[in-house]
C-alpha cells in the first residue's frame, strides 16, 4: 500500500486528536462526577444564562409589539371562565332564587339551565382535555415549537433564534445522544456483569452504584437540573413511592436520587434487553402481557414484594397516564390496597427551559426523544414528603386522594378528580349517572318532605 499523502496524515492525526479530546472531556466531565453523584456547576450556570437570554429576547418581543400595535398572546394558566367550587345542590338554590327554598316543589323547570351551563363551561372549558396538551409559556424561550409571536420577532431576535437551533442541533443533540448511549450501554453491560455475582451485601452495593451512575449519566444526556427537597424522606425498603407522572423521564429524575425496584410489563427489542439486564441485579417487578390485566395477581405480587421489608421501594405512577405538569389526575386504587407504607413525591417541571410533557396521543416515543434532546435544558424540582400510611376506618380510594392531594399542593399542582384514561377514552357512564344520583336524592328528599308535611 502506498504511505499515507501529507494531508491525509494531518487529517488522521487531528481526528484521532479529537476523538481523545473528546472521550477525556466525556469521562472528566461526565462520567467520573457521575459516579460520584457530584456536579461542577457547570449545568447551573449554563441555566442562568439563557434565564438571561430568554429575559432579552421577552423584552425585545414586547418592544416589537408596541412598535407595530399588535396584541400580545398572553396565555390564561387559570382559564377563560370564572367557576365558583359549588356543589349541585348549591347551584340548583342559587337558579331557583334565594327566597324560594329546595324543599317546596319536587322540580322546577330552571333546574334545566344549571345542567346546560355546567355543559357549556364543559365545552369552552374543559378543564379535562386541556391537561393532555402543552402549556403555553409566557415568555419566549427561543423554541418555535413554544411560541405563537413570530410576526414580532426582530432581525437580531431571529439570528439569535437561528444560532440558538444551530448550537442545540449540531452540537446539543450529538452530545446528548453520545451519553445516552454510553449511559444506556454501562447500565445493560454493569448490571449484567453484577447479575453473575452471588447474592449478598457485595452484590447489592454494586448494584445499587452502578444503576445510580447510569442513571446519572443519563440525566446528564438531557441537560437535566433537578433540586431535590426533604431527602430525610426518600422511601425506604419495604414502602411504595408514589409520584405524579408527566414524562417518561420521571422514573430517570428519580432513580438518578434513588435506588428503586421498577414496576412495568415485559417488553422486546431493546427495552426488553434493559429490562432482562436490570433484574438480574435487582428484584424489579416485571409482568408478563397477559398479566398485566389481571389486578389481583398484580396486587398480590406487589404486596409480597412490599412485605419483605430487604426489598427496594416500588416505583409506581398511580394516575397510569402522563399528565401536563400543571396537575394530578385520579390516582388507581391498587397500591393502596396492600397496606405497605407509601412514600409520596411531588414532581414539578419548569417548561422555560424545556417541556418534559409526552402527549402520547400526539408524538411516539422516537419524536418525543428528539424534541427533549433539542429542547435547551430539562429542569424540575421533586419533594420528598412524609411517609402516608392507611388510616383505620379509611378505604383505598379516600387514601389514594389523600396522598395525592398531599403530592398537589406541594407541587402547586391543581388536584383534579377524574380519570386520566380519558385521554384517549370517552367519559364513563358511571360519572354521568353520579349527576343523576345527586339530583334524584334532592327530588326524592323534597318529596318525602313534601309528603310528612
Amino acid at each position: 500500500m502506498s504511505p499515507l499523502l501529507p494531508f491525509d496524515s494531518v487529517v488522521c492525526n487531528l481526528l484521532g486528536l479529537s476523538l481523545t479530546l473528546w472521550f477525556t472531556l466525556l469521562l472528566v466531565f461526565i462520567i467520573v462526577p457521575a459516579i460520584f453523584g457530584v456536579s461542577f456547576g457547570i449545568r447551573r450556570l449554563y441555566m442562568k444564562t439563557l434565564l438571561q437570554i430568554f429575559r432579552w429576547a421577552t423584552s425585545r418581543i414586547e418592544r416589537g409589539v408596541k412598535e407595530k400595535s399588535h396584541t400580545l398572546y398572553k396565555p390564561l394558566s387559570n382559564g377563560i371562565i370564572a367557576k365558583e367550587n359549588t356543589t349541585l345542590e348549591e347551584g340548583i338554590w342559587e337558579l331557583r332564587g334565594n327566597g324560594r327554598s329546595l324543599h317546596g316543589p319536587e322540580f322546577e323547570l330552571s333546574d334545566i339551565f344549571y345542567f346546560c351551563r355546567q355543559g357549556m363551561e364543559s365545552i369552552m372549558d374543559d378543564e379535562v382535555t386541556k391537561r393532555f396538551s402543552a402549556e403555553e409559556l409566557e415568555t419566549w424561550n427561543l423554541l418555535s415549537r413554544t411560541n405563537y409571536n413570530f410576526q414580532h420577532i426582530s432581525v437580531r431576535l431571529t439570528v439569535l433564534w437561528g444560532l440558538g437551533m444551530l448550537v442545540r442541533y449540531t452540537f446539543l443533540l450529538p452530545l446528548r445522544v453520545a451519553l445516552a448511549i454510553t449511559g444506556i450501554s454501562l447500565l445493560v453491560f454493569g448490571t449484567t456483569v453484577v447479575g453473575y455475582l452471588p447474592n449478598g451485601r457485595f452484590k447489592e452495593f454494586l448494584s445499587k452504584h452502578v444503576h445510580l451512575m447510569c442513571y446519572r449519566i443519563c440525566v446528564r444526556a438531557l441537560t437535566a437540573i433537578i433540586t431535590y427537597h426533604g431527602s430525610e424522606n426518600r422511601p425506604r425498603n419495604g414502602g411504595i413511592c408514589v409520584a405524579n407522572h408527566t414524562s417518561p423521564i420521571d422514573v430517570i429524575i428519580l432513580a438518578s436520587d434513588g435506588y428503586y425496584a421498577m414496576v412495568g410489563q415485559v417488553h422486546g427489542g431493546l427495552m426488553g434487553v434493559i429490562q432482562r439486564a436490570m433484574v438480574r441485579s435487582c428484584p424489579h417487578v416485571w409482568f408478563e402481557r397477559s398479566e398485566v390485566k389481571d389486578r389481583h395477581l398484580v396486587a398480590k405480587r406487589l404486596s409480597e414484594h412490599a412485605k419483605d421489608k430487604s426489598k427496594l421501594p416500588i416505583l409506581i405512577f398511580p394516575e397510569g397516564t402522563c399528565i401536563n405538569n400543571t396537575s394530578v389526575m385520579m390516582f388507581k386504587k391498587g397500591s393502596f390496597e396492600i397496606g405497605a407504607t407509601v412514600y409520596p413525591v411531588a414532581i414539578k417541571y419548569d417548561p422555560l427551559f424545556g417541556d418534559a410533557f409526552w402527549n402520547s396521543s400526539k408524538y411516539g416515543m422516537v419524536t418525543y426523544l428528539l424534541r427533549m434532546m433539542t429542547s435547551w435544558a430539562i429542569v424540575c424540582s421533586v419533594w420528598y414528603l412524609p411517609p402516608m400510611t392507611r388510616e383505620e376506618n379509611e378505604d383505598a380510594v379516600q387514601f389514594a386522594n389523600r396522598v395525592k392531594s398531599a403530592i398537589a399542593h406541594q407541587g402547586g399542582l391543581v388536584d383534579l378528580l377524574w380519570d386520566g384514561g380519558l385521554k384517549r377514552e370517552k367519559v364513563k357512564d358511571v360519572f354521568k349517572e353520579e349527576q343523576q344520583k345527586l339530583y334524584s336524592r334532592i327530588i326524592a328528599g323534597n318529596q318525602e318532605n313534601h309528603s310528612r308535611s
